[in-house]
């Protein structure tokens, strides 16, 4: 077994191999870049190397820098994640050159696999259905043009290299085929360096199933089932699960015994996926047709799920494999119940997925286990960059079924507070909330078709009497906790005398009860003016002078975390402050006010 794995990643695959080296004993090294010096990923690892600048192509894509981190800090093997090197044929020659295990398939087996066209000729002499098309060597416009006549409209342009999307168009008809080859060569040039593509039939109803595989040195292939990861978004991937829902168990088992006949083919070894399409304009049966898309040589993103449902660490797998372990004799595993993963990113769904930067100035999930798990790439106080995949982690959840599963991972959406970036959090709970997306029935077009109601910002309602309560309640938990937090580390500080009422800020009067207004705003921008009056037994609260409401302190937390007794229920809340915003977070909601006249907190 290794002693020491250097990561040649950041960000929550990075958190995630070291967790997983830890669980192995074995010590871990990460790299960065100069705008991830205090990233998590570089505080967790027993070791971390500067690499370059923040630029990926100055940083985590330089193979060298890597290496020679390798080299210093002794790592005798490197684990790539995904993305960045991970699929770089090059780059694990030059591990295999340098005598430092490249955690990952044979650079044979990457090679074979890494361009479209290629991958498909080899599948289909593997015995693996492939999707009718064209990838032959003649690349001419005219060759192209009338091959897609052949196959016949619509037709889907893909570019050999790469993947995400990019260099991908849909064509319905022969009169935009020029304009779309060219589009998707432009793009593919600039996203890979290669505007190579190649022609196949579109499925107009497309499921996107992959079956996760993994091998030995000794030539076993064991595919691990399936997930499925039709919901996206501009060819990007939102959610996963698995196994696949409404997936007879003939399909399945044909669609793993084509994904290990694959695999087998080209000699693969450790994780990786095979991704298949099969057509869901019709109910699925056990003869449906699926066909090859691509295999990814690598470890997925959504590998969570394949793991919830298996109960097995396949990053600590591909780090035995690598050590020369084998596969147990008794694999597959039986299927243990269902999981969906939903992956939580720093974009702004109402403004076309736009990403954002800046601090997650407030970040809380409720407690993992229970069949929840969450892998996250930052922490609260990080930054969220321009450099970089705005991905801030993956929710996911197990449950004995589908619905119990779907249901889990909804509550922990509702539970997840943010403050700081504007995130994709309410566009994953409509998806989840969707009636077509709890039975079952949605392809690759589900995002697309649905875009409107899922990506709405939502119309502001006026808030109740009994929200506005709980915001101006939370103003004395916000004092208390900046009381706290207060040092007298600086000379020139000074602080407040606790036993002095002149430096007291808590609504004190002389001989009468404290009273304190407050005035917000709601989310329509109507003005609320409150009014609190301590008495023998809690506070009154007044609202626009129309309602009073009674309240009593039960608790009050160290996070801005508190809980009442409004008017005999028991309401309990979280208020964060920035700037002039109150965040109230209150039964799986999120509210956001804005308080004027602040000047004398």
């Amino acid at each position: 077994m290794f002693e020491k794995i250097l990561i040649a990643n950041r960000g929550e695959i990075a958190r995630r191999v070291i967790r997983s080296c830890r669980r192995l004993g074995i010590r871990t090294v990460a790299v960065f870049s100069e705008a991830d010096r205090n990233a998590s990923h570089v505080r967790e690892a027993d070791e971390a190397v500067m690499i370059g600048p923040a630029p990926a192509a100055d940083s985590y894509l330089k193979a060298e820098a890597i290496l020679d981190a390798a080299r210093r800090t002794g790592a005798d093997a490197i684990h790539p994640g995904y993305g960045f090197l991970s699929e770089n044929v090059a780059f694990a020659r030059a591990c295999a050159d340098a005598g430092i295990v490249f955690i990952g398939p044979p650079p044979q087996a990457m090679e074979a696999m890494a361009e479209k066209d290629t991958a498909k000729r080899l599948m289909a002499e593997a015995g693996v259905p492939v999707v009718p098309g064209y990838q032959g060597d003649d690349l001419s416009d005219a060759r192209l043009e009338k091959e897609a006549a052949a196959i016949g409209f619509p037709v889907l342009i893909k570019a050999v290299a790469g993947g995400g999307g990019k260099g991908m168009r849909r064509v319905d008809r022969p009169e935009e085929f020029g304009e779309a080859l060219a589009a998707a060569r432009r793009e593919a040039k600039a996203a890979f360096g290669n505007d190579r593509v190649l022609i196949e039939k579109f499925v107009t109803c497309p499921r996107h199933v992959e079956v996760q595989v993994i091998g030995d040195a000794d030539g076993r292939v064991v595919a691990l089932y399936e997930r499925d990861c039709s919901v996206q978004r501009r060819h990007q991937k939102i959610l996963e699960e698995a196994p696949a829902p409404v997936l007879p168990e003939i399909l399945r088992r044909r669609m793993m015994a084509a994904a290990e006949r694959g695999a087998a083919a080209i000699g693969y070894t450790n994780a990786g996926t095979m991704e298949f399409i099969l057509d869901a304009g019709a109910p699925l049966g056990d003869d449906t047709p699926f066909f090859f898309m691509e295999m990814n040589t690598r470890l997925q993103v959504e590998h969570p799920v394949t793991e919830m449902v298996t109960g097995l660490d396949l990053v600590a797998w591909q780090i035995r494999i690598a050590a020369g372990e084998s596969l147990p004799a008794d694999w597959p595993p039986p299927l243990n119940g269902h999981a969906i993963e939903a992956r939580l990113y720093a974009e702004d769904p109402a403004r076309g997925f736009l990403p954002q930067t800046g601090r997650l100035v407030h970040f809380r999930l409720p407690p993992a286990g229970g069949g929840l798990r969450f892998d996250l790439g930052v922490a609260e106080g990080d930054e969220v960059g321009v450099h970089y995949d705005p991905m801030i982690g993956k929710l996911i959840a197990h449950g004995r079924n589908r619905e119990e599963a779907r249901r889990l991972l909804l509550a922990a959406l509702n539970d997840c507070e943010i403050v700081g970036l504007v995130t994709n959090r309410d566009f994953l709970r409509r998806v989840l909330a969707h009636p077509d997306f709890t039975a079952g029935r949605f392809d690759t077009g589900f995002v697309a078709a649905h875009e409107d109601e899922l990506t709405a910002a939502g119309t502001p309602e006026d808030a109740s009497h009994e929200l506005l309560a709980l915001a101006a309640l939370g103003l004395p938990v916000l004092r208390a906790l900046r009381t706290e937090e207060m040092t007298v580390a600086d000379e020139e500080l000074v602080v407040p005398d606790p036993f002095s009422p002149w430096d007291r800020r808590d609504a004190w009067r002389l001989n009468l009860p404290a009273r304190e207004q407050v005035e917000l705003t709601d989310p329509t921008g109507t003005l609320h003016r409150l009014v609190l009056t301590r008495t023998a037994d809690g506070i009154m609260v007044e609202v626009d002078g129309a309602g009073t409401l009674h309240a009593v302190w039960l608790e009050v937390g160290a996070a801005g975390d508190f809980a009442v007794l409004l008017d005999g229920v028991m309401r309990r809340a979280r208020i964060v402050e920035l700037g002039d915003s109150l965040h109230l977070f209150a039964a799986g909601a999120h509210h956001v006010f804005t308080r004027l006249h602040r000047r004398f907190d």
